[in-house]
C-alpha cells in the first residue's frame, strides 16, 4: 500500500447551503484522502472494499481502509476514529456499519454502499460502487461535491452530554415486561405529554422511523419531514405517538425504579439513578450524507 498523503486538518465541508438544502464540499484538486470502512467478518464487502480501493489509487487518490478490513485482506490499516482527518468516506454494509462510520466521520461526507439489499442510510449498489465513488471524487476535484445534511439528537442529564444518535435514544428501565419499567413523565418545550408507566421512551429522527421505533409501533416519518417523533414503549394507558417540531426539547423524567439507561442507536448506554430527568434534542453536529439518495418507497419493500 502507498503511503496515504497526510490529511489536511479538519473537514473539509462547507458550511454554506445552497437553494436545495444541499452543502458542497470544499475541495483542493491536488489532494484527496478516503476512508473506507466496510462490514466485519463479510468477504464480500472485504473484496468490494479491495476493489474500490484499487480503483481509487488509480485516480491517485489517497486511501485509508479500516482496521479489521485491512487485515483480511493484508493491507496496513487505521482505526475508524481516523476517518474525520479524511475529504470522504465509504460505508459498506448495512445500516449497521453506516451507523458506525458516522460515529466516527465527525463531518466527512459518507457515501453509503449496501451490499445488494437497498437500506436507508446505503443507497448505492455494490455492482455500481466503484463507478459511483470515483465520480464523487470527480465532484470533489471541481470543488462540486454536492452534500447533504441529515439531523442527529443527543441526551443530557445533569451536565453530561450523551454522542450523538442518528436514529434513536431510548430512555428505559432496567429491564422491560412485568415488573419492569419505569414511571415516566414526558415534556416537551415545557408542556406535559403524558405521565405513566412505560418499559421505556423512545425519541427519534425521521431517519430513525424505520428503526427501533417502527418495532415499537410508532409511524413511518419520510426524510424529508423535519421534526422528532415521541414513542412511549408498552405504556400502561399511554398516549399516541406524536411527532414534534425539529428544534423541540423532549424532557424524561424516570422514577419509580431503582436503575435507568440511556441508550443512543443501540449502544450508548448510560445509566441513571432515578428520580432523574433526561432531555432530548437536536445535536450540534449533523451527519453528512454524499451520493445518490435512497428511494424511500424502494426501501421500505425490503422491510420485514
Amino acid at each position: 500500500m502507498l503511503p496515504v498523503t497526510p490529511a489536511s486538518s479538519g473537514s473539509c465541508l462547507s458550511t454554506a447551503a445552497d437553494a436545495e438544502g444541499f452543502s458542497r464540499a470544499a475541495s483542493n484538486p491536488g489532494s484527496m484522502e478516503v476512508g473506507i470502512v466496510a462490514q466485519q467478518d463479510n468477504d464480500r464487502a472485504a473484496a468490494l472494499a479491495g476493489r474500490l480501493r484499487d480503483r481509487l489509487r488509480d485516480l491517485d487518490v489517497g486511501v485509508a481502509v479500516d482496521e479489521t478490513t485491512a487485515d483480511r485482506l493484508s493491507l496496513p490499516g487505521v482505526p475508524v476514529a481516523e476517518l474525520a482527518a479524511r475529504d470522504l468516506a465509504v460505508s459498506i454494509g448495512g445500516d449497521g456499519t453506516f451507523l458506525f462510520a458516522a460515529r466516527n466521520a465527525d463531518g466527512t461526507p459518507i457515501i453509503g454502499v449496501n451490499l445488494g439489499e437497498v437500506g436507508f442510510l446505503n443507497a448505492v449498489g455494490p455492482g455500481e460502487a466503484v463507478e459511483v465513488v470515483a465520480d464523487a471524487v470527480a465532484a470533489y476535484r471541481r470543488d462540486d461535491l454536492a452534500v447533504r445534511s441529515v439531523p442527529r439528537i443527543a441526551a443530557s442529564h445533569d451536565g453530561w452530554t450523551g454522542d450523538p444518535a442518528m436514529n434513536e435514544i431510548v430512555v428505559h428501565g432496567a429491564r422491560r415486561g412485568h415488573g419492569g419499567g419505569v414511571d415516566a413523565e414526558i415534556r416537551v418545550d415545557g408542556s406535559t405529554y403524558d405521565a405513566t408507566h412505560v418499559d421505556g421512551v423512545l425519541v427519534a429522527t425521521p431517519t430513525g422511523s424505520t428503526a427501533y421505533n417502527l418495532s415499537e409501533r410508532g409511524p413511518l416519518v419520510h426524510p424529508s419531514v423535519d421534526g422528532l417523533i415521541v414513542n412511549q414503549m408498552a405504556a400502561s394507558d399511554g398516549m399516541p405517538p406524536l411527532v414534534v417540531g425539529p428544534d423541540s426539547e423532549v424532557a424524561v423524567s424516570v422514577s419509580g425504579a431503582e436503575t435507568a439507561v440511556v441508550v443512543g442507536d443501540g449502544r450508548n448506554r448510560r445509566r441513571l439513578s432515578p428520580p432523574a430527568t433526561v432531555t432530548v434534542a437536536r445535536a450540534d453536529s449533523p451527519v453528512r450524507l454524499a451520493g445518490p439518495q435512497a428511494d424511500f418507497f424502494e426501501a421500505l419493500g425490503k422491510l420485514d
